[in-house]
């Protein structure tokens, strides 16, 4: 009770300023009577009344004040007065009363009791049993409460059920003033209550790292194994015999253009994105960096991704080589084909002709007369010669089919060796020049006129194709460059809010997929011209290749650039960065990015730093850029530098603070056990924590005891992933 003559005493707690008599200073039983007597008077003035507490009983120790008795006296005096502040109070005390009893229904008065059940049945639904409770029992309700209150809780019973429920209009102050008795009786599962939140809000910020540290590792592991797999594939440079067989793995080439990488480029790109993402919200949440596994980096990824793309450039135009080396292999063997029949046609029946000893029985005029028709047949043999030497040079060309070579080694012992000397001694009678082919010649010559207007039509086909397709090209080719200058101006922007940055980019966002459909239809036009094998286009700049790159780059700057500006409202909000700061950061780092590609190399970096008044040492610039490029990729970007510029101004939770919530929880004790976290912790929560946290050494330790501080540091420690 002296603790409630002192608090009495002090004028800044009296309601209205109100000083009692000034109390006596010594410490015999009479002053400690008449003190204690002050402090009652002024209590019953106030309308407070107390039932056989004198100030002899209460000095002599025969009346025991409990906590909750004394309470209930100084909450007397909180409510008592109507002023404005006391007002206030009151209006706290039921919106607290309001919170707690929101889960329960039918609870929005006292005088049925359920209200004061369900206050106690929130805090301890150990001691109530609130589904036998009958809204149309009142008196039992309320004897339920008050004796459960009282022997459980401490709260000393100042109402009366039959009162409460036959007045009409029940004394408010007095309900109120036992109310306020439960608030303090549960003060401390309201301490225990704000530690387990803050708690579960540092838990799940942790989860929510770790599943993107987890997302993030098992995304970077699949498309690393989808290169690995894929390069020894493109790197096979084994040729089909074939052009039927050498299409086909164009077209296997085509499917993977088509189909398996682009959701590879678009993983690739999601990679990028989580962990700018994740390294943000670590760095807001004032956790560590993250170091994902050892080759997972952004940059290793990015490397394996490059050297995918050299391996698969070099294949494309190994594929295309061979196709035209197969094409002119066809061209030359149709060549030879024609060449050698015609030789034969030419060579057909003059070996018999020169066997014949036709000049045995001739006159020597007649001698003299094959012999000019001989000698004009060697220079007609001569003239031959250069045919049979184009065609052992077209059959050297084709040496690598063994068929085409037997063949051609045929016809060229029909045409030389040996059958020359016979023609020199095999002289005939016969009149040669009746054997020259003049009927395979009349066919030749049509058809030959044939080949001519069928190449002259493929010729015209194709030059349509080539139109065709730099048509489109030399649209879509300037239109992905003016996209990716637009995108980066509206990254740049410094007239508009973030928001309206964020709208704009969705905007190009939607258009530019909008646009996919003139990729696709290039695509076919290129299709359709290796399909006739065109390889050349003058009347454009852009391949397929400078298109397909484009496109992909575009892609990945517009994810790439609104994952930026997401981030930036993050650390916005987070640090409560005005929008003319984020604006001045923004000008800082725009006028330092002389490369205009969004981030800042460490000397221009230093320069900026210098602009904006930093004295820097080399140790001292050393440790900053630790701090910027964690993962030292030798480049600042924006969301880096806000971060550092603001890095001491967001609130964020800390590992002593942490370890001071689990203390609460845990009683004030160095450990906690397993049966705590259940209780006080939400079933995933406390799962985590029990799973993650080390069994506690002391010499006061249970069995079961569990380490909570070295788990409270290990939250904001290096990750395990």
């Amino acid at each position: 009770m002296t603790f409630v003559c002192k608090m009495l005493f002090e004028s800044s707690f009296c309601p209205l300023g109100e000083r009692l008599p000034k109390p006596d200073k010594g410490k015999m039983r009479f002053h400690k009577i008449a003190n204690v007597n002050k402090a009652l008077d002024f209590i019953c003035s106030k309308g407070v009344k107390l039932v056989s507490i004198g100030a002899e009983e209460i000095v002599d120790g025969n009346v025991k004040m409990t906590l909750g008795m004394i309470w209930t006296i100084i909450l007397r005096f909180a409510i008592q007065d109507i002023s404005v502040e006391e007002t206030s109070a009151k209006e706290g005390l039921l919106l607290w009363c309001q919170r707690k009893t929101a889960p329960y229904r039918n609870v929005n008065v006292w005088k049925d009791g359920l209200a004061l059940c369900a206050l106690i049945h929130r805090h301890r639904p150990d001691l109530i049993d609130y589904s036998k409770l009958r809204k149309d029992d009142p008196i039992g309700n309320l004897n339920t409460a008050f004796e459960v209150a009282e022997k459980f809780l401490d709260i000393p019973r100042m109402l009366d059920a039959e009162d409460i429920v036959n007045t009409p209009k029940p004394d408010e102050k007095a309900i109120m003033t036992y109310v306020s008795c439960f608030y303090h009786a549960f003060a401390g599962a309201e301490q225990a209550e704000t530690a387990a939140n803050r708690i579960c809000k540092v838990l799940a910020v942790n989860q929510e790292n770790e599943k993107l540290m987890e997302e993030y590792e098992k995304l970077a592991s699949e498309l690393l194994e989808w290169i690995r797999r894929t390069i020894p594939w493109l790197e096979n440079r084994v040729a089909e015999q074939t052009m039927r067989a050498m299409q086909q793995k164009l077209e296997d080439f085509r499917d993977y253009r088509r189909v398996h990488k682009p959701p590879r480029v678009q993983e690739k790109c999601q990679l990028e994105i989580n962990f700018n993402t994740l390294q943000t919200k670590l760095r807001l949440s004032n956790r560590p960096a993250f170091m994902p596994s050892e080759g997972k980096m952004v940059s290793d990824i990015a490397n394996a991704w490059k050297g995918l793309e050299q391996v698969e450039k070099g294949y494309e135009e190994w594929l295309l080589t061979e196709i035209r080396r197969l094409e002119r292999l066809d061209h030359l063997a149709e060549k030879f084909k024609q060449k050698c029949a015609m030789h034969e046609a030419w060579t057909s029946g003059k070996e018999d002709l020169l066997s014949q000893k036709d000049y045995e029985s001739a006159s020597l005029m007649e001698i003299r007369a094959l012999m000019r028709k001989h000698e004009a047949f060697e220079s007609d043999l001569a003239a031959h010669q250069d045919r049979v030497e184009q065609i052992a040079a077209i059959a050297q060309e084709l040496k690598y089919d063994k068929p085409t070579a037997d063949y051609t080694d045929h016809l060229l012992q029909c045409s030389t060796g040996k059958r020359d000397t016979q023609w020199h001694h095999g002289l005939g009678s016969q009149d040669l020049w009746l054997y020259e082919p003049s009927s395979i010649v009349k066919h030749l010559v049509p058809l030959r006129d044939q080949m001519l207007q069928e190449e002259v039509a493929r010729q015209q086909a194709n030059e349509r194709l080539r139109r065709q397709f730099a048509a489109q090209a030399n649209i879509i080719g300037p239109w992905i460059q003016t996209k990716m200058e637009e995108i980066s101006h509206v990254s740049v922007d410094i007239a508009g809010s973030l928001e309206e940055q964020m709208n704009s980019l969705k905007q190009y966002e939607q258009n530019i997929i909008n646009y996919k459909s003139n990729i696709d239809k290039l695509e076919g036009d290129h299709q359709l011209s290796q399909e006739s094998l065109i390889f050349d286009n003058k009347h454009t700049n852009y391949s397929m290749e400078h298109v397909r790159v484009g496109w992909e780059q575009l892609l990945t700057t517009i994810a790439r650039t609104i994952n930026e500006v997401e981030n930036q409202i993050l650390t916005r909000d987070a640090k409560g960065i005005s929008q003319e700061q984020l604006n001045e950061f923004r000008a800082s780092f725009n006028h330092f990015d002389r490369k205009r590609n969004g981030m800042m190399d460490p000397d221009d970096f230093r320069a900026c730093l210098i602009s904006m008044g930093y004295d820097l040492g080399e140790v001292e610039f050393a440790r900053i850029m630790t701090l910027v490029d964690p993962n030292n990729t030798g480049v600042v970007t924006f969301q880096a530098f806000i971060d550092f510029m603001t890095r001491e101004t967001a609130e964020t939770d800390t590992a002593e603070q942490v370890m001071a919530s689990f203390k609460i929880l845990a009683s004030d004790k160095n450990y906690i056990t397993v049966d705590e976290l259940r209780r006080e912790l939400p079933p995933e929560q406390a799962e985590y924590c029990i799973s993650r946290m080390t069994r506690y050494v002391g010499p006061d330790a249970p069995p079961g005891a569990l380490d909570y501080i070295s788990f409270s540091s290990a939250l904001y420690g290096e990750s395990d992933l």
